[in-house]
């Protein structure tokens, strides 16, 4: 474990192996601990793996604002730690959930930075044509429907939900959405639903342990859910930052990996098939979707997932 300067604040990172730099990003609500089954295999495939704290989260710096939370501002936290960590060779990135589009972005915009990038859960859809949040009222809150995106809007809202039990939080989310949930719709509940509200009674889970548990209610009881909520509150600015790279694709090469029973894998029904729909805008992408596998892919699924990392990180022309 070490701390990171990477200009604007510092970033925890477990970092393990020597080689080529990887750098893995998880997603909400979680920590580089969601890379636990990864960050030995990729460095014993003759890479550097390290594994971060995103901003706000864990042993990383914690900015108030929710602007400090922008997608722009995150993306710079990697290129800073690529600076810092292999400052004369481009750097390879790997992301989970909000994790994903974090790398997918910083490899559209950055591309001299970073030279292949994979993303586990959500797949790329270019540069948006409008915010995400007009989105999702369109689709939810205009229809008198609960989407989390709009309940965690308000700030303070769902940090109290969050924060009143960061174990059963964190619990109930990853299990609502695992490849483990009994078939149901458990976010159909109308606005105004809190997020917790309806969701099924956690069973027990060989990929989500005691242990497991225990350390993501230590890390989020110290670190509270304001810096990882903030991250939603960013979607107008997020558009419009990305609207000067419109039309540009990812020409790196690309991996994803989504679940079959994972909502976001088909960005909630909009898409049926992710990966044709990614070729569009990263054309060299492989794709692979892991049967009865939810949202929490590399945790749930560690085995298959090391294994198509491995196999694309061993055909990259970075070499060992």
């Amino acid at each position: 474990m070490r701390m990171t300067d990477v200009g604007e604040l510092s970033l925890r990172c477990a970092v393990q192996g020597a080689g080529p730099l990887v750098i893995l990003v998880h997603g909400f609500p979680e920590s580089w601990y969601s890379w636990r089954h990864q960050i030995g295999p990729i460095a014993d495939a003759g890479f550097t793996a390290c594994a971060i704290d995103v901003r706000g989260y864990g042993g990383s710096d914690k900015p108030e604002a929710i602007e400090a939370y922008a997608l722009e501002r995150i993306v710079g936290d990697l290129v800073g730690l690529a600076d810092a960590l292999q400052p004369d060779t481009p750097a390879i990135l790997i992301g989970h959930d909000w994790g994903a589009p974090i790398v997918w972005n910083s490899a559209l915009t950055h591309p001299n930075r970073f030279s292949a990038v994979a993303g586990l859960s959500v797949p790329f859809s270019g540069v948006p044509n409008r915010p995400f949040t007009e989105v999702f009222r369109d689709h939810f809150t205009a229809q008198g429907k609960f989407f989390y995106q709009e309940y965690f809007q308000e700030p303070g809202v769902a940090e109290a939900e969050a924060e009143a039990d960061p174990r059963e939080f964190v619990h109930r989310m990853m299990y609502s959405i695992s490849g483990d949930v009994p078939p149901g719709d458990y976010f159909d509940k109308p606005l105004g639903a809190t997020f917790l509200e309806g969701l099924p009674d956690p069973r027990p889970t060989d990929w989500l342990t005691e242990a497991d548990l225990d350390f993501y209610e230590a890390e989020f009881r110290q670190s509270g859910f304001r810096g990882p909520l903030n991250r939603y509150r960013n979607h107008e600015r997020d558009f419009e930052w990305l609207q000067q790279f419109a039309g540009q694709k990812i020409e790196q090469p690309c991996l994803f990996i989504g679940g079959e029973c994972d909502p976001a894998t088909t960005l909630f029904g909009a898409v049926s098939d992710p990966v044709a729909m990614m070729r569009l805008f990263a054309p060299k992408v492989e794709g692979h979707i892991l049967p009865a596998t939810g949202h929490w892919t590399q945790q749930e699924k560690p085995e298959a997932v090391n294994s198509l990392l491995l196999e694309w990180l061993g055909k990259l022309p970075v070499g060992h």
